[in-house]
């Protein structure tokens, strides 16, 4: 039942292969480390390839034709890409479902403030993290900012080579005696993760030595108003994002890995929406659907709870004249899904957390989780056998790397997916997606064969798939 290293089995046709979706993947990784870039870049891909604004085509009452491929997206941060299919609506889709918001800080509404001539920008965690894991680390800071006058100002700092960076600070070895005997979830308090930006004081010409009020602080102002034309008041209606500063990297003297923020879950949405992107004429309309506000429940407008992907659906059907409630309700049951997603890789240093024969191992192919959730299982969706049976089908017809796994030892812990939320519709849902080491921590470890293989799972799932 020990599934194969997939390297071994790789002629040099498709190491190189590998290694040109490895490099795109890359560049994908490193420059959208936010939700708003992951919908842009994606979008920006699906354009070249030929997809239409899904958006016009409802606005103009414009049917689409099988083979056509379209997108739509809601607040720049929820995104729906498919390709029509031959057969009609009401037979189901083929659904990839990923998520592209990941761990970090966000910064608070009311976040500026002066301490001891030091100027920092007050954050609140976004997600599962372990809080130590973000000190003393170069940070970047991306996203938007509303001015009242309607005018939205692009934020991205940090990234670029003559960027300043931005860091937590932490307390020095030789008086953390205290702060070493605390408990690993304590030793940075959340209210600590402050982000340190500024510590030169405004001197004005001409005020003669007189001191400024947190004239650190105003001199901070002053450079956001020189470079973005915003006030401090401007931070109310901002969205900015604290996230570590650099480039995805190759890990390894083998280059076999890539070490890069955010793997959870953009890997697993990069290798999805160019598996759609990468087809053509499918039987069943193909979907990719990439969400938000996973890491915190899927709550809100732009997460899978919201009724955005379900409208979309109504909208397209009603658009090709095959809208009727029943028929809705007949697509949605009748779909198949992967919620592509990570799943936690044995950790040779670590033994102790994993179940070792039913683990997902890095090099050893795509990885299906039947079920997740904590516990008994709860808040988890558990996919049928028959489903199950059907993908090993396909799967070993194409001769795609995989392997099954859980999230570490039964009573160890545990996690959970979109996977459930799309079940709710009747459809055939299981989570699958890349084995990754280090998760939820700035930075991500994931084996390049891996990635690979979920490419290849993912296109043959949308061409294949049919119950």
């Amino acid at each position: 039942m020990e599934r194969k290293n997939v390297w071994k089995s790789y002629d040099q046709k498709q190491l190189k292969e590998i290694n040109k979706l490895a490099e795109s993947y890359k560049d994908f990784i490193s420059k959208a480390k936010t939700e708003r870039l992951c919908v842009d870049y994606a979008i920006a891909e699906a354009k070249e390839s030929g997809a239409i604004d899904l958006a016009n085509a409802i606005k103009s009452g414009t049917p689409l034709n099988p083979g056509d491929k379209f997108y739509i997206h809601h607040m720049n941060k929820l995104l729906v890409m498919g390709i029509v299919g031959k057969e009609p609506f009401e037979k189901g889709m083929n659904i990839l479902g990923a998520h592209i918001d990941s761990p970090r800080m966000d910064i608070k509404q009311n976040p500026l403030y002066e301490s001891d001539d030091f100027a920092f920008l007050d954050t609140h965690y976004y997600g599962g993290i372990k809080k130590y894991q973000w000190v003393t680390l170069p940070l970047a800071i991306y996203g938007v900012i509303a001015k009242k006058d309607g005018k939205v100002v692009n934020v991205a700092i940090g990234d670029e080579h003559d960027d300043p960076v931005f860091c937590v600070t932490d307390l020095l070895i030789h008086l953390a005696g205290n702060q070493m005997g605390k408990k690993a979830n304590v030793v940075i308090e959340g209210e600590a993760l402050d982000i340190l930006i500024g510590s030169q004081p405004l001197v004005k010409e001409g005020s003669k030595g007189k001191d400024i009020k947190e004239a650190v602080k105003a001199n901070v102002l002053e450079i956001l108003k020189k470079k973005y034309k915003i006030e401090e008041e401007d931070f109310l209606s901002a969205e900015l994002e604290v996230v570590p500063a650099g480039c995805a990297r190759d890990l390894g003297f083998d280059r076999s890995m890539i070490m890069a923020y955010g793997h959870d879950d953009r890997v697993c949405a990069y290798a999805s929406y160019k598996a759609l992107l990468d087809i053509k004429s499918p039987n069943r309309t193909s979907i990719c659907l990439l969400t938000d506000k996973e890491e915190i429940g899927s709550v809100g407008a732009t997460g899978m709870e919201s009724r955005f992907f379900e409208d979309v659906i109504v909208e397209l059907m009603e658009l090709q004249g095959e809208y009727s409630e029943i028929a809705v309700r007949r697509c949605m049951r009748n779909s198949c899904v992967l919620s592509s997603d990570v799943s936690a890789g044995f950790d040779p240093s670590y033994p102790g957390v994993f179940e070792k024969k039913n683990s997902a191992f890095l090099g050893r192919g795509i990885c299906f989780n039947k079920f997740t959730g904590r516990g008994g299982k709860g808040g988890s969706n558990d996919a049928n056998a028959e489903y199950i049976g059907k993908l090993r089908q396909i799967l070993d017809k194409a001769k795609i790397g995989w392997q099954t796994a859980e999230l570490g030892k039964v009573d160890e812990g545990g996690g959970g997916t979109i996977a459930y939320i799309l079940a709710n519709y009747g459809m055939n849902v299981i989570d699958s997606g890349v084995a990754v080491l280090c998760m939820h921590s700035p930075f991500e470890i994931a084996s390049k064969a891996d990635i690979y293989e979920a490419y290849r799972c993912y296109k043959v799932f949308l061409q294949e798939m049919q119950m």
